[in-house]
């Protein structure tokens, strides 16, 4: 098996999720007496809520080279927002990030053209999801007005990403993604923790839940010369 860096903490919730799924679905197709080997850095989400993106790029930059010393053959962001950094990073680096917009793409193609992206403001906004979706895979990818922006940015910040997922935040997101289901083709819940929050609900839109798809990604890696 491969060996996978992950770079954790934003939110550590997150990181349990893709910790624990990674090890599942290896075991579930080499056999559960097995599992990869893995090298996990969790950093400091403060690093993240100060929203200063020179101290984040330099944060992700020493975590990145300090798994690669340590034998990674390729780096994996246990989130969405982080991958803001990817671009300057992987620019230092000898291995390859897996980016989760790749991820999001090969499950997309076949189907979906026009995508509507939901998760934190940064996600929403900047060019490292919305943008790379475009440039690299050619998707029509569509963000919501800006007081829903705003409403999604506060409860995946004061909210899912600190581990309280509640009946408001469960019916925001619902009812936004409804209001679009006549002008794209899927969702992007582009937060790691919107799978989470939505769970069983019936949603009117069909959704990508990058984190599950992200996941694929990482037990493909591992497991490709297996």
């Amino acid at each position: 098996m491969k060996l996978l860096g992950l770079i954790g903490g934003t939110s550590y919730h997150s990181t349990l999720e893709y910790y624990e799924a990674i090890n599942r679905k290896v075991a579930e197709q080499i056999g559960q007496s097995q599992n990869p080997p893995l090298l996990l850095y969790s950093i400091n989400i403060d690093v993240m809520r100060r929203q200063d993106e020179q101290e984040i790029i330099k944060t992700y930059l020493n975590v990145a080279k300090t798994l690669e010393k340590a034998g990674a053959e390729a780096l994996l962001i246990c989130a969405n927002t982080p991958h803001m950094v990817v671009e300057h990073v992987q620019l230092e680096l000898e291995i390859p990030f897996l980016h989760i917009a790749d991820a999001v793409a090969r499950k997309a193609k076949p189907n979906y053209s026009k995508l509507l992206l939901l998760g934190n403001k940064p996600t929403m906004t900047k060019d490292f999801m919305r943008s790379y979706l475009s440039k690299h895979h050619n998707f029509e990818v569509i963000i919501p007005e800006a007081k829903s922006i705003e409403q999604s940015h506060y409860f995946v910040s004061k909210e899912l990403t600190q581990g309280q997922f509640t009946e408001e935040a469960k019916m925001f997101y619902k009812s936004l993604i409804a209001s679009y289901k006549d002008e794209v083709d899927a969702v992007i819940l582009g937060c790691t923790e919107l799978p989470i929050l939505l769970k069983d609900e019936a949603i009117e839109v069909p959704t990508l839940a990058t984190t599950d798809l992200h996941i694929q990604s990482a037990v493909d890696f591992i497991l490709q010369d297996v």
